[in-house]
């Protein structure tokens, strides 16, 4: 139950699930339940090696022995596969790392018109990758539901207390970061802090420390100085961070020097590329280099979360919606079609909206005009849909405070204690129809609130 405790800070005497699965070397896909697919081993079902085949459902071999619920798997594990990559990913075109090499030797003589046709070359039938599912995943949140309602079920409860997700009370977060790639970015980023000032809306701004353009004590003021967060983005932004262990192990050195030079906490590495199993080796609180469902990047795959989650010690927070420069470039979308679906999905599962926009690519009117319109939806949902607008750094702090705070039986009741509690809201799982509903504990003067999150049919 480590995820499902660390997702939702239960008491870990309130539910009693098990596993019966032989460890085996045989890992595959298959469903629990309807559309839940999950990567791992599985003692009930014959696990299938590609998500195109007919996937086999487990959910009909889960038992209930008394009060506790017996699985045909370790969830812990599946989730961790997801979370961490560890299911074969769905390339279609994509590139082998001496050709990605060889790419990103050659971008900075190649015109922008060739580079830009190579890309949308290599994204060729992006289109037709199942898994993850496209354009949010949230298959992570849903098995960890399902395992939820079973366990509760089981236990014959109709309602288990957590820590809700958010501080005081909030429906979901927002956040905005900026990558600066070029100098030309990096001369955009004062006003590009005017328009973000101008909807009362603080983002991130990730620094490539070496080669791309020179980083001055004054350019970092200036951000820091106006509310506005400075994280490392990469080492030069080569392609070739993530090409080997060896040369990450050699490379995070300098990483991590310019992180305390520059006072940041944060990382992204450059083009997403990642290995969560080297991530161990960054000396950050956290970083922000893995999408939520990669189709539109050139290192496919993804964490199908909309939530934060550590590994080890660094707290991920996932990339939720689509960067600028898909949407507008590989896409052809001036428009918030896809933003504002992708945004109202994951606002209605209570996750992280994550936004990348970079400096770079708004300079023109008609990318500004989108943007704009962006931030005015999202001060929207901030001042009338209880959405906490926060910088990255907040919400690692928050995230860190809440995984450290403690439910504990207070009569009849709940209370949470440790540090930072008086931000924390208690909340209810509730198995209701099929499916749960998380209701948040009134407050003083204040009306029980409830939102619906419907599990799929079993």
């Amino acid at each position: 139950m480590r995820r499902l405790i660390e997702h939702y800070r239960f008491p870990e005497s309130v539910l009693n699930l098990e596993y019966d699965c032989v460890p085996s070397p045989t890992e595959g896909f298959f469903y629990f339940g309807d559309g839940n697919i999950c990567y791992g081993s599985c003692s009930a079902v014959a696990v299938s090696k590609s998500v195109r085949n007919g996937l086999p459902d487990a959910s009909a071999d889960v038992r209930f022995d008394g009060p506790r619920l017996r699985l045909p798997f370790d969830a812990d594990l599946l989730i961790d596969n997801l979370l961490m990559e560890r299911y074969p990913a769905d390339s279609y075109h994509a590139w082998d790392k001496p050709l990605r090499s060889v790419y990103y030797s050659l971008r900075p003589l190649l015109p922008v018109g060739i580079r830009k046709y190579m890309q949308r070359a290599y994204l060729k039938g992006w289109e037709k990758i199942q898994f993850p599912h496209w354009p949010v995943d949230s298959s992570v949140e849903q098995i960890m539901e399902k395992c939820v309602a079973l366990a509760m079920q089981a236990q014959n409860l109709d309602r288990v207390p957590f820590i809700w997700f958010w501080p005081n009370g909030s429906d979901s977060c927002a956040i905005v970061t900026h990558d600066v790639e070029a100098e030309a970015g990096r001369d955009f980023c004062s006003a590009l802090m005017d328009i973000d000032d101008s909807f009362g809306i603080k983002a991130a701004f990730q620094v490539i420390p070496e080669d791309r353009y020179s980083v001055s004590d004054e350019f970092l003021s200036d951000i820091r100085d106006r509310g506005f967060e400075i994280n490392i983005h990469d080492l030069n932004h080569d392609g070739n961070l993530f090409l080997n262990e060896e040369q990450f192990m050699r490379r995070v050195i300098a990483v991590n020097a310019y992180g305390k030079k520059f006072k940041a906490v944060g990382f992204r590495a450059g083009i997403m590329y990642r290995n969560q199993r080297w991530c161990h080796a960054l000396d950050f609180q956290y970083d922000m280099s893995v999408p939520n469902a990669a189709h539109l990047e050139p290192q496919r795959g993804g964490c199908c979360s909309i939530f934060p989650y550590f590994i080890g010690k660094l707290l991920e927070l996932p990339l939720t919606t689509t960067q600028d420069y898909a949407l507008f470039h590989f896409l052809g979308d001036y428009s918030l079609k896809l933003w504002d679906y992708q945004i109202d999905t994951i606002r209605k599962r209570h996750g992280l909206i994550s936004i990348l926009v970079h400096p770079d690519y708004i300079k023109n009117e008609r990318a500004q005009e989108i943007y704009r319109e962006l931030l005015s939806h999202l001060a929207e949902i901030r001042d009338h849909e209880n959405v906490w607008m926060a910088k990255p750094g907040e919400v690692n702090d928050w995230w860190r405070i809440r995984n450290a705070l403690t439910l504990v039986r207070d009569g009849d009741d709940w209370r949470i204690t440790g540090p930072g509690c008086e931000r924390a809201r208690i909340a209810y799982a509730r198995l209701e129809n099929g499916g749960i509903r998380y209701e948040l504990a009134p407050s003083k003067c204040e009306a029980l609130e409830t939102t619906v999150v419907r599990l799929p049919n079993s």
